[in-house]
């Protein structure tokens, strides 16, 4: 494999890393950090208003596709009984008959309840949503367990007393998404599977309000950067190759703009991700919460026409789980309903977390199962889990997960005159370009945009991806270079899955022997990141980078050469000199 001979001194990252903000926002969650850091801070990616109106809470993706059809249905038995009979699990039959016999080889048990750990560590607090700072002297301090931390109603019903009770105007992060079902608040995600999570209930200018919103919060709470000294920093925003053209500029406006930050740049996610395990050639596979990509990468240089994008992920994987044992009928008699009430999904993750994994047999665990359906009796029970290999493998057989995909948000407003590369522009040569088309479809290597899939496999789409580079040379280094990123990466087993599926499944006509997925050394849950700041710290001249003056007037700055209309030149344009 090849690894990048560019390495960055402490003394160096210490220098410019300073006062250089990374930025990877995803569909679950926000990466932001300094670049000096050694990870960033990685928050849920959401909000919440206090609703005047003083109803329950709501959440705004009420139209996700809650439930499946019977062809559906169908569909995920057929995908549930190839993967049990991949892996050796038992069918119902089998376990309800030898359920009083010893474990059979290869079956293993995993007590999630060891002498290190608490019975309650998996257990949930609802958020405080009261302002405490200016309630009365004379009240009380809630308990974190049995009290009902709204406050939201008196005894007899009624809304508490305003002189003495004030709710928090907006929360932000994981305390968003622990607010009590009671609370009047509403809780809005502005980045959902890949792009703006725009409906006709969620406008373009409250997607972007929001998005500004929980980034000045972080930069205020988190990183301590008081918004009349952003003009002494820069921003890198690793973006992922979903979002579209106009997304990417209103991003660029929003840390501009609003946020004020003097300079800042845009970076492929996938490119980052490789610069951040020091590989210069690879075939990344980014697994997020809610969209995985796979795009393969020479030399340095992100290859446009091996994207992919698969519409699932991690929360996937968690709501599968939750099917699974539905259909194994270990869950408790709660009433768990991820998709509407987001404590349920924080719970699902967790466990997913703490159990998921690929291997033979059926791999059971032993955890606590909590019910957070009523605010002031938090009911738990002890539940042993099974078939936990069987949710992750939804990776390899999507047809087990799609049932609970999150319809697309409309895309008209993407065809105004206002997208940041359906413009013609003219470059310094006098030559018109782009003509109307994507910033990937003037590419001249190759005139096609992210090519998107929704019933293929994982392998699937690594072996389409690399083979579509149309080199033997590179299709080998490829395979053997394939590298896992995102959190879903943590799961125990899935690499070696992958080896042996991808092997099996290419072409017998294809001259490859060997499939390596590659060991990552850092988290892979933030490899893009740190990619994004190994980027910004090397880059010396910075002729990619946006000034605020410049993008405040009128997007481009004319006689300059650095066409910021195109967002493609915008992520390549800093990447020349490794190259030259």
């Amino acid at each position: 494999m090849d690894y990048l001979k560019t390495v960055v001194p402490s003394q160096l990252m210490a220098e410019r890393g300073a006062n250089l903000v990374v930025i990877n926002p995803g569909s679950a969650n926000v990466r932001m950090g300094f670049a000096s850091q050694d990870v960033p801070f990685n928050v849920p990616h959401c909000i919440a208003r206090h609703k005047s109106d003083a109803g329950k809470l709501s959440v705004r993706d009420q139209r996700l596709n809650c439930r499946a059809g019977s062809t559906h249905n169908a569909e995920r038995e057929k995908a549930y009984d190839i993967i049990a009979s991949l892996l050796k699990i038992p069918f119902l039959t089998e376990v309800s008959s030898s359920e009083n016999q010893p474990l059979p080889p290869k079956m293993g048990r995993v007590d999630g309840l060891s002498s290190q750990q608490n019975k309650d560590d998996n257990k949930l607090n609802w958020t405080d949503v009261l302002d405490r700072s200016i309630k009365s002297s004379t009240s009380t301090e809630s308990s974190d367990a049995d009290e009902d931390p709204s406050q939201s109603t008196s005894d007899d019903g009624n809304m508490p007393n305003s002189k003495e009770i004030k709710y928090k105007e907006m929360i932000f992060g994981e305390d968003a998404l622990k607010i009590p079902p009671s609370a009047p608040y509403c809780l809005s995600r502005p980045i959902r599977r890949g792009h703006f999570n725009i409906s006709q209930n969620y406008q373009l200018h409250q997607v972007l309000e929001d998005l500004r919103t929980i980034w000045n919060w972080m930069l205020i709470e988190k990183l301590h950067i008081n918004p009349k000294d952003r003009n002494l920093y820069s921003v890198i925003l690793v973006l992922a190759e979903t979002f579209d053209n106009r997304e990417i500029k209103e991003m660029l406006s929003i840390v501009l703009g609003d946020l004020g930050f003097s300079t800042a740049v845009v970076h492929q996610e996938a490119l980052a991700a490789a610069f951040g395990n020091g590989l210069s050639t690879t075939c990344v596979v980014n697994i997020g919460a809610q969209v995985t990509q796979v795009v393969c990468v020479e030399d340095g240089v992100a290859l446009p026409h091996t994207a992919l994008a698969l519409p699932y992920g991690g929360d996937d994987i968690s709501r599968c789980l939750l099917w699974v044992q539905h259909r194994h009928r270990t869950w408790p008699s709660f009433k768990t309903e991820p998709m509407k009430r987001p404590m349920d999904m924080l719970m699902l993750n967790k466990i997913k977390e703490a159990y998921s994994q690929i291997r033979s047999g059926s791999f059971d665990a032993v955890a606590h199962v909590h019910s957070y359906e009523h605010e002031k009796s938090v009911g738990q029970q002890k539940t042993r889990l099974s078939a936990l290999s069987v949710p992750p493998m939804g990776l390899l057989y999507p047809r087990l997960l799609i049932p609970e995909e999150y319809p697309p948000p409309p895309r008209p407003w993407f065809q105004d005159c206002d997208d940041m590369l359906e413009d013609t522009w003219q470059t310094n040569d006098g030559v018109s370009g782009n003509g109307g088309l994507g910033a990937w479809d003037n590419y001249q290597m190759l005139p096609t945009r992210l090519k998107k899939f929704d019933n293929i496999g994982l392998v699937e789409a690594i072996v389409s991806s690399i083979l579509s580079t149309g080199r033997v040379d590179l299709q080998r280094k490829l395979f053997c270079s394939i590298q896992l990123v995102g959190g879903v990466a943590l799961t125990a087993g899935l690499a070696p899955v992958l080896e042996q599926r991808v092997l099996n499944t290419i072409p017998s006509n294809q001259p490859v022997e060997r499939v390596v997925v590659l060991q990552s050394g850092r988290n892979p849950l933030f490899i893009p990141w740190k990619g994004g700041v190994i980027l910004g710290v090397l880059d010396i001249g910075r002729d990619a980078w946006i000034h605020r003056e410049d993008w405040i007037k009128n997007g481009v700055h004319v006689g300059s050469g650095r066409k910021y209309k195109d967002s493609y030149f915008l992520q390549s344009q800093i990447m020349c000199y490794y190259n030259a």
